[in-house]
C-alpha cells in the first residue's frame, strides 16, 4: 500500500484540540495494525520553540534525537508510543532557513526564489520526508494555527498541491468550533460554515469535519453543516468536551472517524479495533477513588507549562489505583514563614524544571522542608540542581553554594556550566539536548525503581551540571550520585537513600512517559506518596 497522508487543519479559534484529534486518530489507525507517524507544522518564524517563554507556547517538548518541539509531540508520543524525531516538527523558520541556505549554496541555479514554488516545494518535501526514511502506511500532519492566519497560507497551498498530486492518497480533516449562545439558547454553525468557505477559497475541500462543542449536536444540526459545507453527513463528527483527553480516541472510534478516513482513501475498513489495553486504562482510571495530592513547585502559573509532568503523574497514579490531584505552588511566594502552609496537605512535591533566577529561593526552601520532614520529593533538571544546592548549604555548611547560572561569582559552584557549553555563543538549539545513556548504581532507590536495571537512556535539556569536584563530599554526607552518564561521567541522578523518597534527575523523565508505559521513576514516586 502506498503511504496515505491525512492533513488536520483548524478554524474559528485556536486551542480546539487538533493535537489530541491527531493523536487519537493515530492511535485508532495504529490499533488497526497500520504503521503511522504524526507530525506538526507550525507557522511561526522561530526555528523551534526552544527560546519561547512557556507563557507564549506552553512547555517545550524534546525528542530523543534532541529537537526542541511543540508540546503536541508529547501528546503524539503519549497516545501512540511512537518515537518522534526532529523531522516530526517543522516551523516556518526551518522551512525558510533551508531554502535560503540552498540559495546561498547556489542550488537554484540563479532562479528568483519565491514562496511558490520554492517555499511550498520545501514544505511538500518535509511532509513526505518521514515516509521516505521508513515504510509508513499513514502520515498525519497537523497544521498549527487557524484558517485565515496569513502565516499559514504557504502550508495550505502546499497541502492543496499535494492533495492534487496524491489523489485519494490524501484527505483533509478540518476541526472547527460550534459555539453555544446562552442568550439565544442556540448552537451556532455559521462560524464553521465561514471557516470551511475560507478553506474552499484556498482550493481545499475538507472530506471530514470535526466539530468541537460543549453541548451535544443534534442530527439536524450535523445535517445542516454537511449541506452547507459539501461534506457527507456521516463525515460530520462531534468532539464534545470530555472529562479526560484519553477518552477522545474511544469517542472518535464510536463515531467511526478511522473507518471514514479509510473509506475516503478507498480502503475497506473491516472490523473496528478493540483498544483493549487503552480501555482497561480508562476503566482503571474511572474506578480510582483514593487521592494523592502532589504539589508542583515552580514559577510558571500555566497549565501547559508543565504538561508532560502533569500527565506523567496522572498516568502513574492510575496504575496505583489513585487519582492524582496536582496543585501548582508558585515558588516566588514561598518563604521560611509560610512554607508549612504552602505545602500543607501535599503527599509529595515535584521541584519543577526551568531557567533563570526568579523563584529559585522558594524552590530551595521547599526542598529543605521536604528533606527535613520526610516528604517525598522529585527534582527534575533545575529541580535536581536545587536539591544539590540546598544540601550543600544546609548539610555540608557551604552557605555560598550556588549555581553559576544564578551567581557567577559564587565561591562554591556545586552546579556549574558544562565544559562544552562554555564555547557556545548562540542561545537557540545549543543546550545539551536529547537522549543519553545513564548507568545506575546497583542497590540504590533509583535502581529499584527501574526494576533493578543498571542502564537507561533519558532525554535532556540543560546547560548546567553537577560539579564532580564536590561529589565525594556529597556522598560522604548522605546524598549519593546514583546515576552517572556512562561516557562523560555527568551526574544524572542524586538521591538520599534513608529518606522516604528524595530523588533528583538531571534529565527529563516526563518526556518518555506514556499512557500505557508510565516512566518507572514516576511510578515509584507515586507509590511512595500513596503509601
Amino acid at each position: 500500500m502506498s503511504t496515505k497522508y491525512i492533513f488536520i487543519t483548524g478554524g474559528v479559534a485556536s486551542s480546539l484540540g487538533k493535537g489530541i484529534i491527531s493523536a487519537s486518530l493515530g492511535k485508532l489507525l495504529q490499533a488497526r495494525g497500520y504503521k503511522i507517524t504524526i507530525q506538526k507544522f507550525d507557522p511561526y518564524i522561530n526555528i523551534d520553540p526552544g527560546t519561547l517563554n512557556p507563557y507564549e507556547h506552553g512547555e517545550c517538548y524534546v525528542t530523543a534525537d534532541g529537537q526542541e518541539t511543540d508540546l503536541d509531540l508529547g501528546h503524539y508520543e503519549r497516545f501512540t508510543g511512537i518515537r518522534t524525531t526532529r523531522d516530526n516538527s517543522v516551523t516556518t523558520g526551518r522551512i525558510y532557513q533551508s531554502v535560503i541556505d540552498g540559495e546561498r549554496r547556489g542550488d537554484y541555479l540563479g532562479k528568483t526564489i519565491q514562496v511558490v514554488p520554492h517555499i511550498t516545494d520545501e514544505i511538500k518535501r518535509r511532509i513526505r520526508l518521514n515516509a521516505s526514511k521508513e515504510p509508513l502506511d499513514f502520515v498525519i500532519t497537523e497544521i498549527g494555527g487557524t484558517i485565515g492566519d496569513i502565516e499559514s497560507q504557504p502550508f495550505l497551498e502546499a497541502i492543496r498541491q499535494l492533495r492534487w498530486e496524491l489523489g485519494k492518497d490524501a484527505i483533509n480533516i478540518h476541526l472547527t468550533y460550534v459555539p453555544f449562545l446562552a442568550a439565544a439558547g442556540e448552537l451556532k454553525t455559521k462560524p464553521t460554515q465561514t471557516s470551511v468557505k475560507q478553506l474552499q477559497g484556498l482550493g481545499i475541500q475538507p472530506e471530514i469535519l470535526i466539530l468541537r462543542t460543549e453541548h451535544n449536536l443534534s442530527d439536524d444540526l450535523r445535517a445542516k453543516v454537511a449541506h452547507f459545507c459539501n461534506v457527507d453527513v456521516e463525515a460530520v463528527i462531534q468532539s464534545q468536551d470530555l472529562p479526560s483527553i484519553y477518552q477522545v480516541p474511544v469517542n472518535m472510534l464510536n463515531q467511526g472517524l478511522d473507518a471514514i478516513c479509510l473509506k475516503k482513501m478507498g480502503i475497506e475498513p473491516g472490523p473496528p479495533p478493540a483498544l483493549g489495553k487503552w480501555k482497561d486504562y480508562l476503566e482503571r482510571r474511572e474506578k480510582a477513588v483514593k487521592m494523592v495530592n502532589i504539589g508542583l513547585v515552580g514559577k510558571y502559573d500555566l497549565q501547559d507549562a508543565y504538561k508532560s509532568i502533569r500527565e506523567s503523574l496522572a498516568h502513574a497514579g492510575v496504575y496505583h489505583d489513585r487519582k492524582v490531584e496536582t496543585t501548582f505552588i508558585n515558588s516566588e511566594f514561598i518563604d521560611p514563614e509560610n512554607v508549612d502552609e504552602k505545602l500543607a496537605g501535599m503527599d509529595g512535591i515535584v521541584i519543577c524544571p526551568g531557567f533563570g533566577r526568579r523563584g529559585i529561593d522558594g524552590k530551595i526552601i521547599a526542598v529543605e522542608y521536604a528533606r527535613t520532614h520526610n516528604l517525598p520529593a522529585f527534582g527534575i533538571c533545575l529541580g535536581m540542581q536545587m536539591m544539590v544546592i540546598e544540601f550543600a548549604r544546609n548539610v555540608l555548611g557551604h552557605q555560598d553554594a550556588n549555581s553559576t547560572e544564578m551567581d557567577s561569582d559564587t565561591s562554591c559552584n556545586v552546579i556549574d556550566l558544562m565544559e562544552e557549553q562554555k564555547k557556545v555563543t548562540q542561545m537557540g538549539g545549543t543546550m545539551r539536548l536529547g537522549e543519553y545513556e545513564c548507568g545506575i548504581v546497583e542497590g540504590s532507590r533509583a535502581w529499584e525503581a527501574y526494576g533493578q536495571q543498571s542502564v537507561t537512556r533519558e532525554r535532556h535539556r540543560h546547560r548546567y551540571e553537577f560539579n564532580n569536584k564536590y561529589k565525594e563530599e556529597f556522598e560522604s554526607a548522605g546524598m549519593r550520585c546514583v546515576g552517572v552518564n556512562t561516557i562523560s561521567d555527568l551526574v544524572e541522578i542524586v538521591e538520599i537513600s534513608d529518606h522516604k523518597w528524595f530523588i533528583g534527575t538531571q534529565f527529563h523523565p516526563e518526556y518518555s512517559s506514556t499512557v500505557l508505559k508510565p516512566h518507572p521513576l514516576f511510578m515509584d514516586f507515586i507509590k511512595a506518596c500513596a503509601d
